[in-house]
């Protein structure tokens, strides 16, 4: 799973599983022992972090969704992702 940024004790990775009811585009988040999947638009579409985590990822999905789409579109086109910048 390519790892997009890591920031604050987070990482956040993605990857796309081609053909699968689970291409919906997405991000994977991990917080210590608490996981996430997020929508491109900040929305949680599985799991969950910590409140504080949680505010810091939306943050930096809406810094990033531009680049997060495009990332989704290499990795479904079968091509690596590039690094996003982290919170700082």
């Amino acid at each position: 799973m390519p790892e997009l940024s890591r920031f604050y004790g987070i990482i956040v990775t993605m990857y796309v599983e081609v053909g699968s009811p689970h291409s919906l585009p997405h991000i994977h988040a991990k917080y210590a022992d608490k996981k996430a999947v997020y929508s491109l638009e900040g929305q949680v579409l599985r799991g969950g972090l910590p409140i504080k985590q949680h505010k810091l990822m939306q943050a930096w999905i809406a810094l990033h969704e531009q680049e997060l789409q495009d990332n989704w579109y290499l990795a479904s086109h079968r091509s690596d992702c590039y690094r996003i910048e982290p919170l700082r």
